[in-house]
């Protein structure tokens, strides 16, 4: 797999990719991708990550600088009350100045949240200290099983060590960063084991300030992963048919809303600089996630590339997508 660092002096931007840099979309949460490595191969994975990945082709990595650069461009346009989620199509905590750069983010004066997504695998006493001492307000914990052969085996990955991982989440419960464990349910795999996340909750006493829990709905992805005989279910049978029997076993609120339980609220988007259907240039700057990906730039966004055969110079491309500034172009 390729490595790429991504500077102020590679002409990178750090908007357009779903990759890295900074995701908009549409609300007082920017989501701050740093990075995009993976240490797990979950079966389940969305994006198709981690060491055995068949399509991943590329893992990037931002200079610390050009990224707290970009927020502090972007979070005042969106006004007061941001909340930076620091996230990835991998594991964060794979970056290696992750404290840093929650400290610094810390320092923007329209930002009043940090949180990070994490796997918890490379959390430990040690490094929730330092977490703690940036300011870091919450943790977002993927855990998705307790029993520890299902654990290892939706991790993908023999190493995993599910005690290490219970550990970790309890030295975030008894630090001042808020935890919230949140666990993919995946229908028919871990039944048994979410009203066991449930309890772990409420054992170690997550969810100070923000909900103890998210279970999140496994859906299927184009270019991700799913367990053989897994069906995705429709929103209306995760929240009547698994959610709201849970709620009711144990008396607690598990159907969350954006506004009331994380403050989210519409904002103004960043201005799009293209429109779906339009032809333009693009100059390419970077292999892409993906095999047979190339990422371009053109108006100081990125434009991932898909069934691209050239490596560099310019490439006539169409636009097929811009929701929420994440840009996609096939070749014409």
């Amino acid at each position: 797999m390729n490595h790429f660092t991504i500077t102020e002096e590679s002409q990178i931007p750090l908007v357009g990719s779903l990759y890295f840099g900074i995701i908009d979309r549409g609300t007082n949460l920017l989501q701050v991708r740093p990075s995009c490595g993976c240490n797990l191969n979950c079966p389940f994975c969305s994006v198709d990550a981690g060491p055995y990945s068949k399509t991943r082709a590329t893992s990037y990595e931002v200079e610390m600088d050009y990224l707290l650069s970009a927020v502090q461009e972007i979070a005042p346009f969106k006004g007061e009350g941001i909340e930076c989620h620091i996230d990835s199509p991998g594991e964060p905590l794979m970056y290696h100045r992750l404290p840093e750069l929650v400290a610094a983010l810390k320092e923007i004066e329209v930002v009043s949240t940090v949180s990070l997504q994490t796997n918890g695998t490379l959390l430990d006493e040690k490094k929730v200290t330092m977490l703690e001492a940036a300011g870091l307000d919450r943790i977002n914990l993927s855990i998705h099983a307790l029993d520890p052969d299902l654990a290892k085996q939706l991790a993908g990955v023999d190493s995993f060590d599910i005690d290490q991982v219970t550990g970790a989440a309890k030295s975030v419960a008894n630090s001042t960063i808020d935890l919230l464990i949140a666990p993919v349910y995946i229908p028919g795999i871990n039944d048994a084991e979410i009203p066991k996340l449930i309890r772990f909750a409420q054992e170690i006493g997550a969810g100070k300030r923000f909900p103890p829990l998210g279970i999140q709905k496994f859906e299927h992805y184009k270019y991700g992963r799913t367990p053989k005989g897994v069906k995705v279910q429709s929103w209306w049978q995760f929240f009547n048919r698994s959610i709201r029997p849970w709620e009711k076993e144990f008396c607690m609120h598990l159907q969350l809303d954006a506004k009331k339980d994380f403050g989210m609220e519409r904002r103004q988007s960043l201005p799009r600089v293209f429109t779906k259907g339009e032809k333009t240039t693009v100059e390419i700057r970077a292999p892409g996630w993906l095999n047979g990906e190339q990422l371009g730039v053109a108006r100081d966004r990125v434009v991932s590339i898909f069934s691209c055969a050239k490596t560099s110079g310019q490439i006539r491309v169409k636009i097929v997508a811009t929701k929420n500034n994440i840009y996609v172009g096939v070749p014409v």
